[in-house]
């Protein structure tokens, strides 16, 4: 059997804004057993204080930092323009094996090394599971620069079948794809001794999250909610203001761990969820699910987790009353939560996509779908 040849060095981008940040370092620590090393380019935000300690405690992780604007934020043109040369003199300068981006119009810039592209998700699939329509004219610039990236790409990686079925039909045809799904190391999250009140987690100011929609049902339940993440929006620094619940904004990843070692119920009934990170950390918690219902969710958790309609605040409120109230119910699914959580490790992550490393390295070979 041949030797899987891993790369000694992966130039990959990140932003600092949701989950990707998560994604990124998560893999780079289970690659680092393949003798891998990551440079990591990060765009948006500033890194802020946790970001940067638990950045430095990843021995094969180094950090270059930007503040360019992200794709799907206001007028970012001229930024993506800069960040992409800047992406370029990155390449001189740590002569990567392979390039990984988690940003979807970098593409089609002229690397001169084999290019793995992840659409983690899209304005213009978030736009028609949100809004319930095609994105608007404005975001044509959008879909031209995140089609000609894809396109360009040797290979296009999507969490989920229904996120590449979107993929496809948005941008295609690519000229490969295929789908390695989403983990995250079991050893930063307990099975603890659960307390009566429902969590959910996120950035609370995306529509595609629906946590608006938990905190106008919260006062109908017989137990608390308490909701984390980010109240303001990272572009227009707008906050969104939650009735009826305890809003525990930012918290550290040791704060939320032991969150969600104490909920019983994690609740996010979100519209558009393409993996959903939060949601396997809550099932490797020992939660029972209660999500929204879409392809992806369904795909991810089949029967470990109770799904909502995500515009009925009916079905959102009995879901979550029907846990409350039904002990055994609740614990049948928060077993099931865990076991269904065993198959998305990072390690397996890790796996995965260290194959697809190898076969860009060694040739262009076909990626099977």
């Amino acid at each position: 059997m041949k030797t899987p040849h891993y790369p000694s060095m992966i130039l990959m981008t990140a932003d600092t804004v949701g989950s990707v940040w998560t994604y990124a370092l998560e893999l780079t620590r289970a690659v680092a057993s393949h003798g891998t090393n990551v440079a990591l380019a990060t765009m948006g935000n500033p890194m802020s204080e946790e970001q940067r300690a638990e950045a430095e405690s990843i021995a094969n992780l180094t950090v270059y930092e930007s503040e360019y604007k992200l794709e799907w934020m206001d007028d970012p043109w001229e930024d993506v323009a800069k960040a992409g040369q800047w992406l370029l003199e990155l390449r001189d300068q740590v002569q990567p094996d392979v390039i990984h981006l988690n940003h979807l119009s970098f593409g089609s810039l002229e690397w001169g090394k084999p290019v793995l592209a992840v659409i983690h998700s899209c304005v213009l699939s978030w736009w028609r599971a949100v809004k319930q329509e095609e994105a608007p004219k404005s975001w044509n610039k959008y879909s031209e620069m995140v089609r000609k990236g894809l396109q360009a790409a040797d290979v296009v990686v999507a969490p989920t079948q229904a996120m590449m079925h979107q993929a496809e039909e948005l941008y295609g045809p690519f000229k490969q794809s295929t789908v390695v799904y989403n983990g995250r190391g079991q050893q930063y999250f307990q099975f603890g001794r659960k307390e009566p009140f429902v969590f959910s987690l996120g950035r609370v100011w995306d529509e595609a999250k629906n946590i608006s929609m938990l905190a106008h049902i919260a006062s109908d339940l017989q137990w608390p909610v308490y909701i984390a993440g980010e109240g303001k929006h990272p572009d227009t620094g707008e906050a969104m203001e939650l009735e009826n619940v305890y809003f525990l904004g930012q918290l550290t990843n040791k704060e939320v761990s032991d969150w969600l070692s104490r909920a019983s119920i994690y609740a996010l009934p979100a519209k558009y969820e393409p993996f959903g990170l939060t949601v396997l950390e809550a099932a490797m918690s020992g939660c029972a699910l209660v999500v929204g219902k879409t392809e992806s969710m369904a795909e991810v958790w089949g029967n470990a987790a109770r799904y909502v309609d995500p515009n009925s605040a009916d079905e959102l409120r009995d879901a979550i009353e029907n846990l409350i109230d039904d002990e055994f119910c609740r614990n049948i699914m928060a077993c099931r939560a865990v076991k269904r959580s065993h198959g998305y490790t990072a390690d397996q992550m890790a796996q995965d996509y260290s194959y697809l490393y190898g076969q860009l390295i060694q040739a262009p070979v076909s990626v099977s779908k």
